[in-house]
């Protein structure tokens, strides 16, 4: 039996008449650790410990160790989980409560996952965030939940950070014959490493992570991600962060879910009436609520502070 749950979907009255569209929401954000990571991570839990590993280390910014901790309690394997120091307290905390030992080391995602290698040996199993065949075939499942659910769909929104998640929904696409379909990249200004790779026509590294969505905050996409961004129809966004917290507080609002503004950059793609254009010749998207248990209300307003303050700056400056 799946770690993951099958999550609810839905058709949301208050963003299909904003839209003017049938809008499906896929709530991943109502797994049990918090988001989306639970379906890839979970499978690949399980099968390292089929395969004799006594110990799963990750690196995370808060989500994908999330999903690890919560697999490793369950399957009764000890966990450790190598985090950043941008990573709020609050997901640190979260990771504790699951029963993970959790080191803060660097001061992005990179050097976290730097000090977790180190921490390999024959007896464990690495869990990257979004790198990896299991965690593709994982995420894929989240399509077949919907297609057995028999809603009928002609596109799909998703939030990039590393690629993990869109890779699984590509997989989970083509093996329903749905892939066809387009899917609208989304991701932050300041992490937006998919959206300057495709423009740049190489796989290249962004030099840091400036957007308030750390749970983006790869610096350069999965190469497999890349390839299958580059190679089907693949609508490429960039929000801001402000568009991305606002999105989050709407949604709030309208369906009592608090996201992070890593989810909350896909629903800006809905709430941001100059973004919808993005989803033009779609009249039934559906969008994953990727979720996201690091994020607090008093998170998202310390973090909309921060990004008004930033954007009226450059205002002043460009004046």
């Amino acid at each position: 039996m799946p770690l993951h749950l099958d999550t609810p979907l839905f058709q949301s009255r208050s963003l299909s008449l904003l839209a003017d569209k049938s809008v499906w929401l896929k709530f991943d954000a109502l797994q049990p650790s918090g988001s989306f990571k639970l379906r890839g991570v979970g499978a690949a839990c399980e099968e390292y410990k089929c395969q004799g590993k006594t110990r799963f280390v990750s690196s995370s910014g808060g989500n994908a160790g999330l999903a690890v901790a919560y697999a490793g309690r369950l399957l009764n394997i000890p966990v450790t989980v190598v985090v950043p120091q941008s990573t709020p307290l609050h997901a640190r905390k979260l990771l504790e409560q699951e029963g993970a030992t959790v080191i803060v080391h660097g001061a992005v995602w990179a050097e976290a996952n730097e000090l977790a290698q180190s921490l390999l040996d024959d007896t464990t199993a690495f869990l990257h965030p979004f790198d990896n065949p299991l965690l593709w075939s994982g995420h894929a499942t989240l399509i077949d939940e919907v297609v057995r659910a028999g809603v009928e769909f002609d596109g799909v929104v998703l939030s990039v950070g590393g690629g993990g998640l869109f890779s699984g929904i590509a997989e989970g696409l083509q093996r329903n014959d749905l892939a066809s379909l387009p899917i609208v990249a989304v991701e932050t200004d300041g992490a937006d490493c998919l959206a300057k790779a495709l423009a740049a026509g190489a796989n290249v590294s962004i030099p840091a992570i400036t957007s308030v969505a750390t749970s983006l905050g790869a610096n350069k996409v999965a190469e497999h991600a890349f390839r299958v961004a580059r190679s089907r129809d693949v609508r490429s966004v960039v929000v801001s962060d402000v568009e991305a917290l606002d999105a989050c507080e709407q949604f709030l609002h309208d369906h009592r879910v608090l996201v992070e503004p890593a989810c909350g950059a896909s629903l800006a793609v809905l709430y941001s009436e100059k973004r919808r254009q993005d989803l033009d010749g779609i009249k039934s998207p559906l969008i994953v609520v990727c979720g996201g248990a690091t994020a607090t209300l008093e998170k998202i307003q310390e973090w909309r502070a921060a990004a008004e303050k930033a954007t009226n700056s450059l205002k002043s400056l460009s004046a």
